[in-house]
């Protein structure tokens, strides 16, 4: 099994590596940020990509938008997550698309056997996620969507805000008075809970809302 690993620290680096080695497989590159780990896998098509999460630059979600990357690229190498965090940004993304997956927390693989099965089981197509993972992704999805809230008529109204049209453009398009229009917005602004001020910026962070950015 050919693997390249991604691990910013170098005393760590070296010491999966050795850890790789003993659970049989071949490291052939080791890397420390995500660049490098996009470049290595293109360069030796590995059977697995082994990414810590937190890389430089910024130290947040490199490794999860390298792997993505790796996956783009490359299809069909198989990513294996370990890391000191359970970082939900990009996982979902990561997760979503196919097996070959694994996300294992780091204090989790302790045991050579754990780190063998996990390798052996991602390369097979299969999906290991650590219970901590797990836990971290259906929290998130049971989170409250913001929209939810809104009446079907509310979500017309805040689809043409978005679209950038003006109170009595908005009543044109759904043929109601402007002032059903201002209630309909108004009624928005407090399901969002966007507190007064301006309208213009209420605006604004309700189309931000709408667009899920």
């Amino acid at each position: 099994m050919r693997v390249v690993l991604a691990e910013d620290s170098l005393l760590l680096r070296e010491g999966l590596v050795r850890l790789l080695d003993e659970a049989g497989a071949t490291v052939v590159a080791a890397v420390g940020d995500g660049d490098a780990l996009v470049a290595a896998v293109v360069e030796h098509r590995p059977d697995v990509a082994v990414v810590d999460v937190r890389m430089p630059p910024t130290f947040t979600d490199e490794g999860l938008r390298a792997a993505l990357t790796v996956r783009e690229r490359v299809p069909g190498t198989a990513i294996l997550v370990l890391s000191q965090y359970v970082e939900e940004s990009y996982a979902a993304d990561l997760l979503g698309g196919g097996g070959g997956v694994g996300y294992l927390l780091k204090d989790r693989v302790a045991r050579l056997d754990d780190l063998a099965d996990a390798l052996r089981r991602v390369v097979d197509g299969g999906t290991v996620l650590d219970p901590e993972v797990v836990s971290a992704l259906f929290a998130r999805r049971r989170r409250r969507d913001p929209l939810e809230s809104l009446s079907p008529r509310e979500r017309e109204v805040l689809g043409l805000m978005a679209e950038g049209r003006t109170n009595a453009a908005i009543g044109r398009a759904l043929v109601v008075g402007q002032g059903a229009v201002e209630k309909h917005i108004s009624s928005i602004f407090g399901k969002l809970g966007l507190p007064p001020s301006g309208d213009d910026h209420r605006r604004v962070m309700a189309v931000l809302t709408w667009l899920g950015v």
